[in-house]
């Protein structure tokens, strides 16, 4: 008897991980999704001058930035003062046309650099990712260096 229950819970333990594993495969990971890029940023400013700070978020086929769940971007400088520091989806330079049900953000946030040297921008970024079979919250950080000239 005591032989029998031995293999069974041995196969109750095989069916429950190959279930945890199936499982596992179905579900997609939501960084698969979409891509953060900051092409476009100002490196090299002169002192005294403006640069630009770019942030696009590109979702790709079946997946969307939600705009009902909270997309939130925090900017800090250091030798570089960015003219906002807190941005929400409104803030978007991208607008949702006529008919569009989703739109991809982009935000370009103008900064100051006030003396010669080495600067960075810091950017926190919190949006949700959303499937048919998910909506996932994702954070990402970004330091930039930046030469001011």
């Amino acid at each position: 008897m005591l032989h029998v229950r031995r293999i069974t819970s041995l196969a109750a333990t095989v069916v429950a991980l190959a279930c945890t594993q199936a499982r596992a495969e179905g579900q997609v990971d939501p960084t698969t999704l979409y891509e953060v890029s900051t092409e476009g940023t100002s490196t090299k400013v002169k002192a005294g001058e403006q640069g630009v700070f770019v942030l696009s978020i590109k979702s790709k086929a079946g997946a969307h930035v939600s705009d009902e769940a909270p997309l939130k971007l925090e900017l800090k400088g250091s030798q570089l003062t960015p003219a906002k520091e807190k941005l929400v989806l409104a803030d978007s330079v991208v607008k949702k046309a006529a008919g569009q049900q989703f739109v991809d953000p982009r935000f370009e946030v103008p900064f100051k650099a006030a003396a010669a040297g080495k600067g960075t921008l810091d950017a926190k970024l919190t949006f949700f990712i959303c499937s048919e079979q998910l909506c996932a919250r994702q954070q990402k950080t970004f330091s930039i260096p930046v030469e001011v000239l």
